[in-house]
Protein backbone atom coordinates (compact mmCIF):
# COMPACT_ATOMS: atom_id res chain seq x y z
CA UNK A 1 0.00 0.00 0.00
CA UNK A 2 3.06 2.46 -0.53
CA UNK A 3 1.00 4.00 -3.53
CA UNK A 4 -1.51 5.92 -1.01
CA UNK A 5 -1.31 9.07 -0.99
CA UNK A 6 0.86 9.08 -4.12
CA UNK A 7 0.47 12.41 -5.84
CA UNK A 8 1.55 11.00 -8.94
CA UNK A 9 -1.44 9.12 -9.35
CA UNK A 10 -3.72 11.87 -9.75
CA UNK A 11 -2.32 12.62 -13.03
CA UNK A 12 -1.24 8.77 -14.26
CA UNK A 13 -3.90 8.97 -16.77
CA UNK A 14 -7.11 10.23 -18.08
CA UNK A 15 -8.88 7.79 -15.99
CA UNK A 16 -7.06 8.63 -13.00
CA UNK A 17 -7.98 12.45 -13.49
CA UNK A 18 -11.61 11.75 -13.92
CA UNK A 19 -11.53 10.53 -10.92
CA UNK A 20 -9.79 12.74 -8.74
CA UNK A 21 -12.41 15.00 -10.16
CA UNK A 22 -15.47 13.38 -9.14
CA UNK A 23 -13.89 12.97 -5.93
CA UNK A 24 -13.40 16.64 -5.22
CA UNK A 25 -16.69 17.24 -6.70
CA UNK A 26 -18.36 14.82 -4.02
CA UNK A 27 -16.28 15.85 -1.30
CA UNK A 28 -17.22 20.37 -2.16
CA UNK A 29 -20.72 19.07 -2.29
CA UNK A 30 -19.89 17.79 1.46
CA UNK A 31 -18.54 20.37 2.66
CA UNK A 32 -20.58 22.91 1.02
CA UNK A 33 -23.68 20.92 2.80
CA UNK A 34 -21.80 20.86 6.33
CA UNK A 35 -20.92 24.58 6.01
CA UNK A 36 -24.37 25.45 5.62
CA UNK A 37 -25.98 22.95 8.25
CA UNK A 38 -24.00 24.95 10.55
CA UNK A 39 -24.97 28.43 9.45
CA UNK A 40 -28.55 27.87 9.60
CA UNK A 41 -28.04 25.67 12.49
CA UNK A 42 -26.66 28.58 14.27
CA UNK A 43 -29.03 31.14 13.38
CA UNK A 44 -31.89 28.70 14.95
CA UNK A 45 -29.87 29.26 18.32
CA UNK A 46 -31.07 32.94 17.91
CA UNK A 47 -34.84 31.38 18.80
CA UNK A 48 -36.05 29.23 21.30
CA UNK A 49 -38.40 27.29 19.53
CA UNK A 50 -35.86 26.84 17.17
CA UNK A 51 -33.38 25.36 19.44
CA UNK A 52 -34.01 21.49 18.85
CA UNK A 53 -33.56 21.52 15.11
CA UNK A 54 -30.48 23.86 15.04
CA UNK A 55 -29.03 20.78 17.27
CA UNK A 56 -30.28 18.43 14.80
CA UNK A 57 -28.54 20.34 11.93
CA UNK A 58 -25.13 20.86 14.30
CA UNK A 59 -25.49 17.09 14.87
CA UNK A 60 -25.67 16.33 10.67
CA UNK A 61 -23.47 18.90 9.60
CA UNK A 62 -20.65 17.31 11.85
CA UNK A 63 -21.43 13.82 10.21
CA UNK A 64 -20.96 15.63 6.74
CA UNK A 65 -17.34 17.03 8.13
CA UNK A 66 -16.25 13.14 9.42
CA UNK A 67 -18.02 12.20 5.93
CA UNK A 68 -14.95 14.36 4.29
CA UNK A 69 -11.76 12.25 5.19
CA UNK A 70 -13.73 9.30 4.38
CA UNK A 71 -14.19 10.62 0.66
CA UNK A 72 -10.95 11.00 0.46
CA UNK A 73 -9.38 7.90 1.73
CA UNK A 74 -11.63 6.39 -0.59
CA UNK A 75 -10.32 8.21 -3.75
CA UNK A 76 -6.78 7.53 -2.52
CA UNK A 77 -8.00 3.51 -2.49
CA UNK A 78 -9.14 3.61 -5.67
CA UNK A 79 -6.21 5.48 -7.38
CA UNK A 80 -3.41 3.02 -5.76
CA UNK A 81 -5.98 0.46 -6.93
CA UNK A 82 -6.45 1.42 -10.38
CA UNK A 83 -3.48 0.46 -13.12
CA UNK A 84 -1.71 2.23 -15.18
CA UNK A 85 -1.53 2.35 -18.64
CA UNK A 86 1.42 1.36 -19.85
CA UNK A 87 1.91 4.41 -21.93
CA UNK A 88 1.36 6.68 -19.03
CA UNK A 89 4.25 4.83 -16.96
CA UNK A 90 7.50 6.73 -17.02
CA UNK A 91 10.00 4.93 -19.16
CA UNK A 92 11.79 1.68 -16.98
CA UNK A 93 8.59 2.11 -14.42
CA UNK A 94 7.44 -1.61 -13.82
CA UNK A 95 3.68 -2.51 -14.28
CA UNK A 96 1.60 -2.49 -10.84
CA UNK A 97 0.91 -6.04 -10.79
CA UNK A 98 5.09 -6.51 -11.10
CA UNK A 99 5.77 -4.32 -8.29
CA UNK A 100 3.52 -5.95 -6.04
CA UNK A 101 5.11 -8.92 -6.69
CA UNK A 102 2.36 -10.92 -8.17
Amino acid sequence: MSRLFDHALRTASPEHERMVRDYELYRTIVEFLAAAMFIVGSIFFFYESLLFAGTWLFLVGSVFFAIRPSIRLLLELRLANLPVPEEFRPYGAKPVEKELGT
